[in-house]
């Protein structure tokens, strides 16, 4: 491990971090607000300490791939504490455990919070708790790489150790090309979302972090009933768009832009997570519709609650915890299937439940017909076994993460679909949970040790387990 060339890419993020701070502190002078102290004091201190790492640059940086998971881990680790800090300096969010499980919350775009009163944040503190979904959405390190110069020639296994996905393609042959050809699509789609908001009436304020929360897929709405608040069918049905929309693999949208339309829309992966958005929706609305006044309007609900859960975002319209226990189920499904692979959602993410599917389907096969020869495919290509013995090393952490935490949680004495769903809420990056934790409720009342589980949880299902997971391991670190 390369301990210099860790800190001088750790460097330059707590730097970038520094200046995107200027941004909420401009607004908390602009609206003379009691926080501009908190912000002051914790940007400067950024943009000086990360300096001293960024202007100490190596001749040859080595990163390989622990180097790169190494980094994705602490990166993401300094990053939430540091952007905590302005919660905690200005008593906003009094507790340091608190203000960091909020900020984790936001840059893993899960959206689950300990606030029992979102509305008495400030201006200043209600656009930074939103910007870090819009930061953490398309990833803190691919902002760096698009934004700060550096050689391109390392930064592959950085890249691949953040986007999420089982595997990490270029859109074009250089990664910072990539990285800036992704934020282009990013904030062309996140604009276009702005624009469609103040159509329908939203305050431009209140667009602009709307926007932000579902870009990222995370859920922080700045009203304490959630999208609800706004009590409108037309913002509904645009933020369920949108939520759908930034859950597709973004590789798809530069087919789009080359003109490559009708291979863009052959996506096996595409083609399935349509299928279960359809599929979940039409059942629900079934299922709920003597709960409303008539099919269309358990249409407006449940299309967009499962555009949420699917998503991971966790925007809230409805309090679903009143629904039939069938469509509570579905949406706990929901919750672990996630979005597509290159996407800004969460979950264990498409492509790896659809490869877990055609490689039990083969199995059986190869059970009945052992003589038969039939290569797994996926998107028309042969699957390695690299790739296959990714997702099965990934499948065993998960399931030994989730029950471990799950156990954990169930010490604050919390009924088990409390517990689980809790788990399940931050380790796939989704917000709300059921019950106390639920659609009307937030996670304040959870212990210490609870929240701290769940601040590990939400990092982990962010980086897709093993970049959290390697810093944890003590070979990792040795020299050479």
């Amino acid at each position: 491990m390369s301990i210099k060339s860790v800190l001088y890419i750790l460097g330059k993020v707590v730097f970038l971090l520094g200046l995107l701070m200027l941004i909420p502190l401009a607004i908390a002078l602009f609206m003379k607000e009691d926080t501009v102290v908190a912000y002051a004091s914790v940007a400067a201190a950024s943009l000086a300490v990360g300096a001293i790492g960024f202007c100490r640059k190596r001749k040859k940086l080595t990163i390989r791939a622990r180097e790169g998971l190494a980094i994705a881990g602490l990166v993401w680790i300094v990053v939430s504490f540091i952007s905590a800090l302005p919660f905690f300096i200005s008593r906003e969010i009094p507790s340091l455990l608190d203000a960091m499980f909020e900020t984790v919350s936001g840059y893993t775009t899960t959206g689950s919070t300990i606030l029992t009163d979102i509305e008495a944040l400030s201006y200043s503190s209600h656009f930074w708790r939103c910007f870090t979904h819009w930061i953490g959405g398309m990833g803190v390190l691919v902002l760096a790489l698009a934004l700060l110069p550096g050689n391109d020639t390392q930064s592959m296994h950085i890249m691949r150790a953040e986007v999420p996905g089982p595997t990490v393609g270029k859109l074009v042959s250089r990664i910072r090309v990539t990285a800036r050809l992704l934020y282009v699509i990013y904030v062309a789609l996140t604009a276009l979302e702005v624009v469609f908001l103040l159509i329908g009436g939203m305050p431009l304020f209140d667009s602009i972090v709307t926007s932000f929360a579902t870009a990222g897929t995370g859920g922080f709405a700045i009203k304490n009933a959630s999208i609800a608040a706004y009590n409108s069918a037309y913002i509904d049905i645009v933020i369920t768009v949108f939520m759908l929309v930034f859950s597709v693999n973004f590789t798809l949208y530069y087919l789009v832009l080359l003109g490559q339309f009708k291979t863009a829309v052959k996506s096996e992966e595409l083609r399935w997570f349509a299928g279960i958005v359809i599929v979940a929706t039409a059942l629900i609305t079934i299922n709920i519709s003597p709960l409303y006044n008539g099919i269309f309007e358990a249409l407006r609900y449940s299309s967009f609650q499962v555009a949420s859960i699917i998503s991971t975002t966790g925007f809230i319209t409805a309090n679903y915890d009143l629904w039939p226990t069938f469509s509570q189920t579905v949406l706990v499904l929901l919750m672990f299937i996630g979005a597509c692979a290159g996407s800004t959602g969460g979950g264990i993410k498409v492509y790896r439940l659809v490869v877990i599917c055609k490689t039990a389907f083969a199995t059986v096969r190869r059970q009945l017909f052992p003589r038969s020869v039939a290569p797994l495919k996926h998107e028309g290509k042969i699957l390695d076994d690299e790739v296959r013995n990714g997702i099965t090393g990934y499948m065993f952490a998960y399931i030994t993460i989730a029950a471990i935490s799950t156990l954990l949680i169930s010490l604050d004495n919390v009924v088990f679909s409390e517990a689980f769903s809790a788990m399940a809420a931050c380790l796939n990056n989704i917000g709300p949970g059921l019950g106390k934790i639920g659609a009307t409720g937030n996670f304040a009342d959870l212990s210490g040790l609870s929240k701290a589980v769940l601040i590990f949880d939400m990092l982990a299902g962010r980086l897709e387990l093993f970049p959290i997971l390697a810093i944890l391991y003590p070979t990792a670190w040795k020299k050479g």
